[in-house]
């Protein structure tokens, strides 16, 4: 089982990915509810929080544009938020008559979608650096070192590992399938849609047998190896004192961010 293949972590010698996994934790959440709270339309603010990530992406050496070049995954999601455009509060910009309905957006609709697409993408991107400088064993230990229920974090830990199950179970499948799809050249291999429904069908459901059944002895595996609802690690987490020093300092430019946001 090759995680190292699926996993978002780039191994670097920075100082960012030398940081305690609790600190960089905190940060984030940290980052992530002051762009959260901060009024719509406070755009130097956002550009402050923005010039911040640019410093992290910089110190961890993974390239100033990491982040940026990877947030575009917000995308899709924030369509949800395009309703906002027309908001009855505010000045009217246009009418637009689609028959049915009319739409008018507003001014005061305007900023508040570029808000909420703002604030969405400076958080993915805070989001997207702690999973590549972290690896996900130090921020499952990091989680319970922050009193987090451990049930939720061994639910998290085993669904991480066995999405990994699943994507191999999925691989073999789609590799004997192959294996047994020869054709003549020239023509189209397969049946018709309804053999290719009843096929795909039943990969699914052999799919999840393999998978629950694979799960099944890995789980056995853990507990002959001494597994007792615990996860282990073999990198202890100590906080020194240039984990303290990040800590302070970040949390200032956060507050310095809310400053800058609510005094106009």
């Amino acid at each position: 089982m090759h995680i190292n293949a699926f996993d978002r972590f780039h191994f670097h010698d920075s100082f960012i990915h030398r940081l305690d996994p609790r600190i960089k934790v905190v940060v984030t959440v940290a980052f992530i509810l002051s762009n959260a709270i901060l009024p719509d339309g406070s755009w130097l603010a956002f550009a402050t929080a923005w010039l911040g990530l640019l410093v992290v992406n910089d110190l961890s050496n993974l390239g100033l544009g990491y982040s940026f070049k990877r947030s575009y995954i917000i995308l899709p999601f924030i369509l949800v938020a395009i309703t906002a455009i027309f908001s009855p509060l505010g000045n009217p910009l246009a009418e637009w008559d689609l028959g049915f309905v009319t739409l008018i957006p507003t001014d005061f609709g305007l900023v508040r979608f570029f808000s909420v697409l703002t604030r969405s993408w400076l958080s993915v991107q805070m989001a997207i650096l702690l999973v590549a400088t972290t690896q996900f064993p130090d921020l499952i230990h990091a989680f319970e070192h922050l009193r987090l229920p451990r049930v939720l974090t061994t639910i998290i830990a085993f669904l991480y590992r066995y999405l990994f199950v699943l994507t191999n179970e999925a691989l073999r499948l789609l590799r004997a399938r192959e294996a047994r799809s020869a054709g003549l050249p020239g023509q189209k291999r397969g049946g018709k849609l309804i053999w290719r429904t009843k096929v795909t069908g039943s990969m699914a459901g052999q799919l999840f047998l393999r998978s629950y059944e694979r799960s099944d002895r890995i789980y056995n595996a853990m507990l002959a190896r001494g597994y007792t609802g615990h996860l282990r690690t073999l990198n202890p987490h100590k906080m020194t004192r240039a984990d303290w020093l990040v800590l302070i300092l970040s949390l200032f430019v956060i507050l310095f961010i809310q400053f800058v946001g609510w005094v106009r």
